[in-house]
């Protein structure tokens, strides 16, 4: 097993409650991946190490499967924009189209006003930027989104999928919860000691600051591989395209900005958000509170990754690592590395969930 984050360690478990040896490789100290939490010594804050994560679903097997291991507590994210100099709700809702245009418009209303913005002549959005356009129309997408994106993933818009702003809801009511999913949470003791718990089975051995090789294939009956799926192959091909995250973090006293996250979407600020991680914990009171500001750029050979970027051409590079993928003998690729998909923590989960399911039917046919 390659990698300790979420995906692995789901696999893991389930081998290991089948009567099957498990043994984890994790090159970092820790297990949990990139949604890893540690208490501050400082400030008693839980921080999201890698920046925030907040779990959210509509899959009600995935949530009683994390709270098997772990109690949830009720969390709703309510995203705060600075853009002209004022702060806004996101996603966009009615209260953020009134106070943007300084209108008192209706759900109907606002409705027919949006309609009126958009750009109708895009029937079939491709890009992002066309996607935005026909959404929201041309000023709440320079406001909100144009910047922000150029920010966020180094390219023009109209480079980028439309799938990107797809994600994202458009509301003609007050509802400023930023998801729309059934099940909204985060783990009471942090995301860290949910895997840990996971990983808690006297068959499964992990072994931490610990690089797997694939040259090690042949030692296992099987691997579940969640690396980077170009590092695989030594990137003999060439690198997949990544975004990855500089934090530049900062403690202050009290209150900093009086919610979770608040991005910023003019080009006169060159971090895109401010992230304020006491308040993932609405449970808990600090005196103290740490922040991080969030930096994009185009990730390096020695750089962590964290979005893959697909663009509207197409990926004929990854076509060729994942031909090679599904050929490999005696390898599973899972993951958001694995597979190169950008993937919210329940629906790695579930993947791996099905991953799994779908191995051990062919490993029982054979």
């Amino acid at each position: 097993m390659a990698g300790a984050g979420l995906s692995c360690a789901v696999i893991a478990r389930a081998l290991a409650e089948r009567g099957h040896q498990v043994e984890i490789f994790e090159r970092r100290s820790h297990v949990a991946g990139n949604c890893h939490t540690e208490r501050d010594a400082d400030s008693g804050v839980m921080v999201h190490v890698y920046g925030p994560h907040i779990f959210h679903t509509d899959d009600e097997e995935v949530w009683n499967y994390v709270n098997r291991f772990m109690q949830f507590k009720p969390y709703v994210n309510r995203v705060k924009a600075t853009t002209g100099g004022r702060v806004y709700s996101l996603p966009i809702n009615l209260h953020t189209i009134n106070q943007f245009f300084g209108k008192t418009l209706r759900p109907t209303e606002a409705r027919a006003f949006i309609e009126s913005q958009a750009d109708l002549s895009i029937t079939d959005p491709a890009s992002f930027e066309e996607q935005a356009l026909r959404f929201v129309g041309k000023d709440l997408y320079e406001a909100f989104f144009k910047t922000y994106t150029l920010k966020q993933w180094g390219i023009s818009p109209n480079e980028l999928p439309a799938s990107i702003l797809k994600r994202l809801p458009l509301r003609f009511n007050y509802n400023d919860n930023y998801f729309a999913h059934r099940f909204q949470g985060m783990p009471a003791d942090g995301y860290t000691v949910m895997i840990e718990r996971i990983l808690e089975h006297p068959a499964i051995q992990v072994r931490l600051a610990t690089e797997f090789e694939p040259a090690q294939v042949g030692e296992f009956d099987h691997v579940f591989y969640s690396g980077p799926l170009d590092g695989f192959y030594g990137y003999d091909i060439g690198r997949l395209p990544y975004r990855t995250l500089d934090f530049e973090r900062f403690d202050v006293e009290g209150d900093y900005q009086g919610c979770a996250v608040m991005n910023y979407c003019d080009d006169s600020v060159p971090w895109t958000r401010i992230t304020e991680h006491k308040h993932f914990a609405e449970w808990e009171q600090h005196d103290k509170s740490v922040c991080y500001r969030e930096f994009s750029r185009a990730c390096g050979p020695d750089d962590t990754p964290y979005y893959p970027v697909h663009l509207v051409q197409g990926d004929s590079l990854l076509d060729r690592y994942r031909a090679r993928a599904a050929a490999q003998p005696g390898v599973t690729f899972v993951g958001r590395l694995g597979t190169y998909r950008y993937m919210d923590m329940d629906v790695s989960i579930r993947a791996a969930m099905d991953t799994l399911g779908e191995w051990l039917a062919k490993d029982a046919g054979r």
